[in-house]
């Protein structure tokens, strides 16, 4: 940071013939300053000039070099020199980046000082008695400067940067804001005497002509652009505008994508839209009219024979390869099946048994289980480049300190901190505030924790006050400070306002320059810069801002678990604290840097309740909705009470094997996790439980068949279509985990495991439940209590209410001819719609959607946005092995004096020229920079002890000698040899560039400092509101690293905080294709192989399923709901639940040996749709439904409407579109399935099922 007082007495080098001497106004120094303590007044002389003694030749030779006038009579003597010296330190420091612009400083002063032409243009105007015997003081002289110099100076010295502080060095030396510094006030600022540097009163007067016989000086001057005699270069463009060329100018904005004025998605999508319908409906009516002309010729676009059983003999059928094939695998599949159902009802006991011993030990792995919150781990893969460079960042630098902040407005009628109406009593109630913070004392074990134990003091042990940026740091935080006023009974000429105006455009001062002469830096040793500490104003109108931002920055401890833990302890009393604040007059919003982890976990503690009243809606509904009720007499025999609760245990002991298999792995759980999973293994389980149910209760036992057979036949029908969904999301949840994302590689990890280890459990222990469910039953023995008996008495058999319903009503209807195009037209309308819009579903996640609705930190995010003017800070990392020994090495990086145009400092400097377009929002500290300012008026002694600038010692000498050579940069071994004095030197009045503050942890010494490690440069980001902002700030910023690297020849990277969890962001779109393309693949090969090599069904079930995830791409546009990884976790596991409401139906379908596909497609909507419906539709819609009523937005949003939506895609898709298309478009009857089914049937009970 760099310490900055203003300006000082100083210092020049004329440049002109030589003529004959006049007489001096003054020559050596008298008495004390009355008004600048520790500063002499110089002594009144108007004699000829007096030749400078040998000892100060080397002097002046230093500070004005070529000024020489033969005999080097001057007008000021040797300890003058020093005293100019001495006040030129400072701008040396700050303007010698520019030789052209300090050299016309230097003339300024030079001339003031010691010119032997002194009497043409100064004039000495008071005089006071001096100590000395015969001395006069002089104190107050007439300047006259050519109002052409000092314009030409003021022009050379304007764009000049002040690295470390991230402002013009003028903002440092003008006393105020570079924007408001002209030529003549810049320089009456030097010259006056309120500016706490200059001991007497010096008053400049401007003009090009002569004046009360005065000759203004008006010395030769060196624009910016140019090189001096000495062999100085010209100025870097970052230090001189004119240097740069034309500004840069950002890339126009890609306009968007249009046709005739109308989005070109929007116009193509509905293009297509019609002239499908034009097709589709020509082809229907043509159609139609053609069977009313000629005859019936079956169902449209029909093209198989008519396959009845009872037509056609075995050896009249022509089977192809691949159907035969297709029924082979199919009879193996059901021979397997039903041998294992017989076996499980035959051996309930050791089915039961066995299944409960691997279960406990599946399970037994949840003792090791680990959750996942860090919010890092959880979005951010170990092997992605942001947290690659977040990694190498901390390991380097360390990590990142924490950040408690408020954000504090007020009720009061003028809401303007620093109006002149708003009263001052009402900031000294937010010191007392930030007061109270400081002072807040935590409990952490038997140690009792205080800021100071925890906070970020850069400059300690030197300093060690905390680091707190507070406009309060103005006023040294201090009552006494912010009270101190300079007035009479009648006006105030300088107060706390005063005081506020003169920090805000120049923080970095010791001194104001007002009668309060108080200093601006912070307690800590540092700047405050008011973007930082202010909100709400307008440009650079400070005095306007509405918010007061005070932010305490906190050291970091990632690897230190007792000092993190002290953190922890103390951010949460300071939560509290600031929970039970109340003041009438101020509104405070505030966050710490364990707030969000804290209100996310209360988040879940909360909705807690809501998961469980869910999942109990759906466990009852599951329980009562499983038995099939004959008459009222035997409810509680026909009822599943018992059952369905055994298959709810069977579902969540799937997703418990999961999570311990996964847990002896070491594989660390998520909260999404724990969350969704559940819900999907449900979802899937429930669904083949109704299936294997409800067959079970719709099948008519066959003669001389047990029922073990009986169950055996039912499981080999059935079992192949759970098979097939399963198999198929076990597939395609698996490869789900070939993402990189860690959220969503664990829940597919999770899931897949879950639902295949659930199917295991279903077709072993719940088919064994089942069979003695059903000896139960036909005991005619209560449900739950099984040892109560009913007398004998049976009813008969009818078919359930859902399953007549759809096989009388609902799939008659869906399948009549006119109601089949309409299906079509509505989900080809709905699809092309979603298409239209999927690009335009936002990418991101709010923030404030992660908080609970009544969380603190919502306002606290608000505030953000709304006030807050400056953005993250943004670090440019070059990475070890960069040479900075060299010349080339450090013009490659650099900004100042013949570093390269496209050095790092000066790309990131034309950067932030355009900050709109790149996000950078101000020039980058450089502690190279500030290094090679720092070593030229620097000092060590004999010893290669460092001397500190305001030491004053004789045994130190310069480190680099004052000759030409001397004053260029330090390269190879000089480079090395002070870079640790700088790096550990306190900025201070007379050296402002000390690098212990501003540079300790940026630049990494190597073997013993004898090489640089890796360094960083840092500046801000502009303000970055919402996600868009912060995915385009972190892609500029790289785009700017990556140009640098090719400039250099290096590798540099960018690094903000932010980076690691926004990274998912720039391949989200990428990996949700990936992801579900991946998901569609594998469902259609599983679904290919296992309906028995049908290529085209595979077909259809993808198509059906992609139609769902486009259509979701839809609701999640209508519905605002972003593409992030919550909501891909989201798609993926829709992609699986789609399986369960399409391959049921397909499979039913394929295996149907009805005569066309309209019957075909009847048959599987009756037979399999009721059970879908019951057993995913019903089950999770009420379920769902009360997910609404959580206190998350986050659940609210991703959760509530992304499953309604889910829910409701697919079964509207699964049991109207499916249906119809397979009416349409379905693949056609495998004869050798027909026929196998003729022969295995024939004769018996089953064949007149078969026909239903």
């Amino acid at each position: 940071m760099i310490l900055i007082s203003t300006v000082y007495l100083l210092h020049s080098l004329p440049i002109f013939s030589q003529v004959q001497a006049q007489h001096c106004v003054w020559y050596g120094e008298c008495g004390k300053s009355d008004k600048v303590p520790g500063k002499k007044y110089n002594c009144n002389y108007t004699g000829p000039p007096i030749p400078l003694p040998a000892e100060g030749h080397e002097l002046l030779t230093e500070l004005c070099p070529g000024y020489d006038y033969g005999n080097q009579s001057l007008c000021c003597d040797v300890q003058q020199l020093h005293t100019l010296k001495g006040s030129l330190q400072l701008p040396l420091q700050f303007l010698s980046r520019c030789p052209a612009c300090f050299f016309n400083l230097m003339n300024l002063f030079c001339e003031l000082t010691c010119s032997p032409l002194q009497s043409l243009f100064m004039n000495g105007t008071q005089f006071t008695n001096g100590t000395a015997a015969n001395k006069t003081n002089v104190v107050e002289v007439q300047y006259y400067i050519g109002q052409t110099f000092a314009n030409a100076m003021y022009n050379a010295c304007q764009d000049v940067q002040a690295p470390s502080s991230n402002v013009k060095a003028l903002s440092l030396l003008c006393g105020k804001d570079a924007s408001d510094c002209n030529a003549t006030n810049w320089i009456e600022y030097m010259f006056d005497i309120n500016n706490g540097q200059s001991p007497f009163t010096i008053i400049p007067i401007f003009s090009d002509v002569s004046v009360s016989g005065m000759s203004p000086m008006n010395n030769k001057t060196y624009d910016c652009t140019e090189g001096l005699e000495d062999g100085s270069g010209p100025c870097s463009c970052q230090d001189c505008s004119p240097a740069c060329g034309p500004q840069p100018v950002p890339p126009p904005l890609p306009p968007p994508w249009t046709i005739l004025g109308i989005g070109a998605m929007v116009l193509i999508m509905w293009i297509s839209y019609m002239a499908f319908l034009l097709v589709f409906m020509g082809t229907v009516i043509g159609t139609w009219c053609y069977r009313r002309i000629e005859s019936e010729y079956g169902p449209i676009l029909d093209s198989n024979n008519p396959h009845s059983l009872n037509k056609d003999s075995i050896d009249q059928v022509d089977a192809s390869c691949g159907e035969t094939l297709g029924e082979h695998f199919e009879n193996a599949l059901r021979y397997l099946f039903t041998r294992w159902g017989s076996f499980c009802v035959r051996q309930p006991l050791m089915v039961i048994l066995g299944s409960l011993i691997i279960v406990a030990a599946c399970s037994g792995g949840l003792v090791y289980m680990k959750i996942t919150t860090d919010p890092v781990e959880l979005w951010s893969s170990p092997s992605s480049q942001a947290r690659q460079e977040k990694d190498y960042f901390d390991s380097h630098f360390g990590p990142f300190f924490r950040a408690e902040q408020l954000i504090i407005t007020t009720t009061f009628l003028f809401s303007l901190f620093f109006s002149l109406n708003f009263p001052q009593s009402l900031i000294s109630q937010v010191l007392d505030l930030q007061t109270d913070i400081e002072n807040i004392v935590a409990s952490y074990g038997d140690q009792k924790v205080t800021l100071k134990d925890i906070c970020l003091a850069p400059l300690a042990p030197y300093n060690d006050n905390c680091t707190i940026l507070s406009v309060l740091n103005y006023f040294q935080n201090s009552h006494k400070q912010l009270d101190h006023s300079i007035g009479d009974d009648f006006y105030v000429y300088a107060d706390y306002h005063t005081h506020f105006l003169y920090c805000v455009s120049a923080p970095a001062s010791l001194n104001d320059t007002s009668l309060l002469h108080d200093p601006c830096l912070g307690t800590y040793g540092g700047p405050i810069f008011p973007w930082l500490v202010l909100g709400g104003y307008d440009a650079t109108n400070y005095n306007n801002a509405t918010a007061l931002v005070i932010t305490f920055p906190v050291n970091n401890y990632h690897n230190d678990t007792v000092k993190l833990g002290k953190a922890l302890a103390w951010e949460k009393e300071f939560i509290r604290f600031l929970k039970n604040y109340t003041n009438p007059n101020l509104t405070i919003s505030f966050n710490s840097e364990r707030s969000i982890e804290d209100e996310i976990n209360r988040e879940s503690e909360s909705d807690l309740s809501t998961v469980v009243v869910s999942y109990a809606i759906m466990f009852v509904y599951i329980s009562l909705a499983l038995g099939h009720i004959h008459s009222f007499r035997r409810v509680l025999v026909d009822s599943k009470i018992s059952l369905g609760i055994a298959g709810i245990v069977i579902v969540l002991s799937s997703v418990a094997c999961s999570l311990g298999i996964f847990s002896y792995a070491g594989i660390p759980l998520t909260l999404i996790v724990i969350e969704v999973i559940p819900f999907l293994v449900l979802a899937v389980g429930v669904d083949n439980i109704f299936i294997i149910v409800q067959t079970y209760q719709r099948d008519e036992r066959m003669p001389h068949e047990e029922l073990h057979q009986q169950i055996g036949r039912i499981l080999g029908d059935v079992a192949p279509s759970m098979f097939l969904s399963s198999f198929s999301e076990t597939v395609a949840f698996f490869l789900g985990a070939l993402s990189t994302m860690p959220a969503v590689r664990t829940f597919s990890l999770f899931a897949g495991l879950a639902v295949f280890i659930d199917f295991l459990l279903q077709i072993s222990c719940f088919v064994s439940l089942l069979g003695l469910d059903a000896k139960r039953q036909e005991e005619n023995r209560l449900d739950i209590m099984c040892c109560v008996k009913l007398p004998e008495g049976k009813e008969g058999k009818t078919d359930g209410f859902l399953f007549r319903f759809f096989k009388n009503i609902y799939a008659p209807f869906i399948l009549k001819e006119w109601v089949r195009p309409i299906v079509v037209a509505v989900f080809v309308g709905l699809l092309s719609f979603s298409i239209a819009v999927t690009n335009k579903v936002e990418i991101g996640l709010d923030q404030k959607l992660s908080m609970p609705d009544d969380s603190y930190v919502l306002d606290y995010f608000k505030n953000l946005s709304t006030y807050l003017h400056t953005g993250p800070p943004v670090y440019f990392v070059v990475e070890d092995g960069h040479d900075y020994l060299s010349l080339e090495g450090q013009n490659s990086v650099c900004g100042g004096v013949g570093c390269n145009n496209n050095s790092l400092i000066q790309q990131v400097y034309t950067a932030s020229l355009i900050s709109n377009y790149t996000t950078i929002g101000f020039n980058p500290s450089s502690w190279l920079d500030d290094y090679f300012d720092w070593v030229k008026p620097q000092y060590y002694n004999s010893s290669g002890a460092f001397c500190n600038a305001s030491v004053v010692d004789t045994l130190c000498v310069h480190c680099r000698p004052m000759t030409p050579s001397g004053k260029l940069r330090p390269t190879e071994q000089d480079f090395m040899n002070f870079l640790p004095m700088f790096l550990s030197d306190n900025p201070n009045a007379k050296c402002g560039k000390g690098g212990h503050a501003a540079y300790s942890s940026a630049v990494v010494l190597k073997g013993n400092a004898t090489s640089v490690g890796a360094t960083y440069f840092m500046t801000y980001h502009t303000i970055l509101k919402d996600s868009p902002d912060f995915i385009d700030a972190m892609k500029m910023a790289r785009v700017l690293a990556d140009n640098i690297t090719t400039a250099m020849g290096h590798k540099v990277f960018p690094y903000s905080v932010f980076y690691v969890f926004y990274e998912q962001y720039l391949t989200i779109a990428y990996d949700t294709v990936f992801q579900l393309g991946v998901s569609l693949v594998a469902i259609f090969v599983v679904t290919t192989v296992l309906l028995g090599f049908e290529l085209w069904s595979g077909v259809l079930v993808s198509i059906t399923i992609a139609m769902i995830l486009v259509n979701m791409f839809g609701v999640m546009w209508l519905w605002d709901i972003s593409l992030n990884a919550v909501s891909l976790v989201n798609l993926v596991m829709s992609c699986g639940i789609s399986v369960e409401f399409c391959s049921h139906i397909v499979r039913a379908f394929s295996i149907s040996v009805k005569s066309t596909r309209v019957e075909r497609a009847e048959e599987a909507l009756a037979h399999m749709g009721s059970s879908v419906f019951s057993g995913i539709t019903l089950t999770k819609f009420g379920g769902i439904l009360i997910l609404a009523l959580s206190k998350s937005q986050i659940f609210q949003i991703f959760y509530f409407r992304m499953y309604l939506a889910m829910v409701l895609l697919g079964a509207t898709h699964g049991l109207i579109f499916l249906p119809v298309l397979l009416s349409y478009a379905g693949p056609s009857v495998n004869k050798a399935k027909v026929f196998a089914a003729n022969k295995r049937y024939a004769g018996t009970e089953r064949e007149r099922l078969l026909n239903f």
